[in-house]
């Protein structure tokens, strides 16, 4: 089995955010309810491959050669799961809650290589 790091992608500047912050409070707690839900539920059906949950990812910091600063991707969250293949890691992804039923627009999914010169 080859290992898999899937990555939340969103904006807060996509249609899809715009459109969840023009919610009422009521009305998007409803939204969130059901997304976490369903979010559940693909964890549930997932749970074999499921290596690492992950969870929300936070405010950044970059570390470079010039020093360390505040930055803003549109990183939100990930998960490690294990597959067969590239295409089964990315089929257990089809429409997930992130962009189903929360306003995130995207996951992308990479294999996790090995390190060169360390044997597994």
């Amino acid at each position: 089995m080859k290992k898999f790091l899937a990555v939340y992608l969103g904006s807060q500047t996509s249609d899809s955010f715009k459109k969840w912050q023009s919610l009422d409070e009521a009305a998007r707690k409803v939204r969130e309810d059901a997304g976490m839900k369903a979010w559940q539920e693909w964890m549930i059906r997932h749970q074999g491959a499921i290596k690492d949950a992950g969870g929300p990812l936070g405010k950044t910091k970059r570390a470079s050669g010039a020093g360390i600063t505040d930055v803003r991707n549109n990183l939100s969250g990930y998960t490690v799961i294990e597959a067969e293949s590239h295409e089964a890691a990315a089929k257990a992804f089809e429409q997930h809650p992130h962009f189903t039923q929360f306003p995130g627009e995207s996951i992308e999914i990479m294999e996790v290589l090995p390190i060169p010169g360390q044997h597994p």
